[in-house]
């Protein structure tokens, strides 16, 4: 079954090395997009999270966040000794030019990149939990897609049935239009009182209602609705292919507005294209 793109899924795991966490975010894209975001002592693991992402998800925008916060023991902090020394060195050939110089705090040392170093993790050591984990939350992601899916599918064929409700009304209206181009016809002849040719008159009723033939259009609309509920049965994605569907299912919508004879029939053409277009933006978060 048709599976949404919009989806959130979080798992966490507590380690020897610390706590890892990942988050996991999709929504509709036209294609598959994954954005890792490690920790940089794990950034080497983007081609895999990439690849592993890719075998579950077809498309949609993936934001991956990997939040890693080492032990106890490994959060210590080393200070760089050396540069330290070399910056309050600097700042104070620099105080020599300055009439008020400003006071040097620690913290703003601490500050400078590379003084403090923390212990790099052992990434040989975190790689399977971590990669396993992601698998954990592609199944979780995966599954809330597939329930939002469903939700969808239901959604777009309710709105099958109401096209396909006023399609059958179209037909027998449809089925009745010669019928009501004469009378109409002949109330009007009859209001400014003229005689008339009767072959001329069913001349000009088939013209009309030629002019005025819908048949096609609701054979299409039909043969369109088929092919949505086809697309909906299919468990692969199918998210581009109702796009185009919804243009087709438009078009015909349009062309059948623009042969409405009556305000009723307008009516109709118009509550047609409140469903497309309802079903048109459900589509745009379907896989």
């Amino acid at each position: 079954m048709p599976a949404s793109m919009t989806a959130f899924a979080a798992r966490d795991a507590t380690l020897d090395a610390g706590t890892v966490g990942w988050e996991l975010r999709s929504v509709n894209h036209r294609y598959l997009e994954v954005q890792p975001r490690l920790p940089d002592a794990l950034r080497a693991l983007e081609p895999e999270v990439r690849e592993r992402v890719g075998a579950v998800l077809g498309r949609g925008r993936v934001e991956c966040t990997l939040r890693f916060s080492p032990a106890a023991a490994d959060a210590r902090l080393n200070v760089d000794e050396g540069l330290v020394e070399a910056l309050v060195e600097a700042c104070h050939t620099v105080d020599e030019y300055i009439t008020n110089p400003a006071r040097l705090y620690a913290y703003d040392l601490l500050q400078w990149p590379g003084v403090v170093q923390r212990p790099e993790p052992d990434r040989e050591a975190l790689r399977e939990p971590v990669l396993d984990l992601l698998d954990a939350a592609l199944d979780e992601l995966e599954g809330v897609r597939a329930r939002e899916g469903e939700r969808l599918r239901q959604f777009l064929l309710e709105r099958c049935d109401g096209i396909a409700a006023l399609v059958a009304e179209e037909r027998r209206h449809a089925a009745g239009m010669g019928d009501r181009l004469r009378a109409k016809l002949l109330e009007r002849l009859g209001q400014i009182d003229v005689e008339y040719d009767a072959g001329r008159l069913e001349q000009e009723i088939a013209y009309q209602a030629q002019r005025l033939d819908v048949s096609e259009e609701l054979d299409r609309l039909d043969t369109h609705v088929d092919a949505v509920r086809a697309a909906l049965a299919q468990d692969e994605p199918v998210g581009r292919r109702l796009d185009f569907l919804m243009q087709e299912l438009n078009r015909e919508a349009n062309t059948l507005g623009s042969k409405s004879a009556d305000a009723e029939r307008s009516h109709a053409s118009v509550e047609l294209k409140v469903l497309i277009e309802q079903m048109r933006e459900q589509v745009q978060n379907l896989e």
